[in-house]
């Protein structure tokens, strides 16, 4: 009796690829909820209240990220380890970061290159949260949510 396998072994690389791409979906459907809250909060405090540019791009970034943790912890990484003091540090950690990564793009684009004015900070805010959420999804599930291959 002869068995095929090959049909199984080509199949076999697709299992990751698929679970890459529903982590990138989860990731860009959980982000995409705190780009919103980033967005909103923003345009409230610096063209509605008028407050500093940088003020308002931070607190904005910050309020996202709280919000973030828990979407990347309940929906993207619910597969992933539990949530420990480690896990937590990390996240907050590499947030950090990230919201530094964000304000120093944002800050050149509206300090540096003077585009101040509402559509301006806006696409500036915009490119400086893609180039920082590049940032975030390496570490998040490299380091924050990494996988356990005893759960596999």
């Amino acid at each position: 009796m002869t068995v095929n396998l090959s049909a199984e072994r080509m199949a076999a690389p697709a299992l990751p690829v698929r679970r890459l791409v529903l982590e990138v979906l989860n990731f860009a459907l959980v982000g995409g909820s705190g780009v919103a809250v980033n967005f909103l909060v923003f345009n409230v405090l610096l063209h509605g209240l008028h407050w500093a540019a940088m003020v308002a791009t931070v607190l904005a970034s910050l309020i996202a990220m709280g919000g973030n943790y828990l979407g990347f912890r309940y929906v993207t990484y619910r597969d992933r380890a539990s949530r420990t003091r480690r896990q937590i540090a990390l996240f907050f950690g590499f947030s950090g970061i990230g919201v530094a990564l964000e304000s120093g793009l944002f800050y050149a684009g509206y300090h540096g290159l003077g585009l101040a004015g509402p559509l301006e900070s806006n696409a500036v805010k915009a490119a400086s949260i893609v180039l920082a959420s590049a940032f975030r999804f390496l570490v998040y599930r490299t380091w924050v949510f990494p996988h356990d291959a005893r759960r596999a």
